[in-house]
């Protein structure tokens, strides 16, 4: 009977084994499921009103101004345009190509009479991370004329994240877009400066993303490469794909384009080399890629310009910018 009972001790003590290691499993399997939910699902709001705390920060934060992809046929349909006391825009259609090579983009040519006229907004009027909304709707809410979609600061905790002359997150970690008071556009290196100095210089607004497309007009190296984040969910931007992009051509001249994808014969998406391009050839020195994929929206006059991933539908996004009627 001893060799039983053994049997039956070894066999107690695998069971309770594997029962173990499987509520370990789920305990372990239950907190990554956690931690997933909490970065990239639950709402974390840091600023609720932001328009009152623009308004409370305007006294002090605001500084004053320191002194395409070719293929078999192109076909450019200008669809209307916007003239204000403050700003000139047009918006047209390129479809280039043919079949399941077809892209097709929207391009916004935006002249502005101050460099401030340009404005970003978040989705609900807060700030944080996970709150969305899609373009058209934060378009809205601010009486836009015109809008794209952001930088998608809301998925990550760090850049440095300047809206309207107010500082919100200076947490610098990758190439950034900075557009100043007195017109100028530039990329620059968010670890090598400071959300204060960049107001003191007299930045207004802040886009967080990358990479730059282009160096002084040249299409720039290494864009292929580029990561934006290394967190799950976000580790590549490669391949074709839609994409939103801003440009600059000259102090208060700029050019914005959306790129639709993913809906072959439609529009196939491009390359982030094959949307440098498209910017070289509207006449942009600098440009800058932000957020794409299903974000990739342009907003204008009251509706949905572009087609995102052919279905005619926006995914939520955390920020656009934007001009007001």
């Amino acid at each position: 009977m001893t060799p039983l009972k053994n049997t039956q001790r070894k066999g107690s003590r695998v069971r309770r084994a594997v029962l173990a290691g499987a509520v370990a499993f789920t305990l372990s399997a239950g907190g990554a499921t956690a931690w997933a939910l909490d970065r990239f699902v639950i709402q974390h709001v840091e600023i609720s009103d932001v328009s009152a705390y623009q308004a409370s920060q305007s006294g002090t934060s605001q500084s004053t101004t320191a002194d395409t992809t070719s293929d078999s046929t192109t076909a450019v349909t200008t669809d209307t345009s916007y003239v204000s006391d403050s700003s000139n825009i047009s918006i047209s259609t390129v479809t280039t190509g043919s079949g399941d090579s077809t892209v097709t983009y929207y391009v916004a040519d935006v002249v502005l009479d101050d460099a401030t006229t340009l404005q970003s907004a978040f989705a609900n009027n807060s700030f944080g991370e996970n709150i969305t909304e899609t373009t058209s709707a934060i378009a809205e809410a601010n009486n836009a004329v015109f809008a794209i979609n952001g930088d998608y600061y809301g998925f990550r905790d760090t850049g440095i994240v300047i809206r309207n002359g107010v500082v919100f997150r200076d947490e610098g970690a990758r190439q950034g877009l900075a557009f100043y008071r007195d017109g100028t556009v530039k990329v620059y290196d968010e670890t090598t400066t400071t959300a204060e100095q960049l107001l003191a210089d007299g930045v207004w607004n802040t886009l967080s993303f990358g990479p730059s497309l282009l160096d002084n007009g040249e299409v720039a190296d290494g864009i292929e490469d580029v990561e934006v984040d290394t967190n799950f969910g976000n580790h590549s931007i490669q391949g074709e794909q839609p994409r939103t992009a801003v440009g600059i051509i000259d102090e208060n001249h700029l050019v914005f384009v959306v790129v639709d994808g993913r809906s072959p014969g439609y529009s196939a998406g491009v390359t982030m080399t094959g949307l440098a391009e498209i910017m070289q050839g509207l006449g942009a020195t600098t440009a800058y890629n932000i957020d794409g994929g299903g974000s990739s929206t342009m907003y204008f006059n009251g509706g949905l310009v572009n087609n995102p991933l052919g279905e005619n539908k926006e995914r939520g996004t955390s920020d656009i910018l934007y001009i007001a009627e």
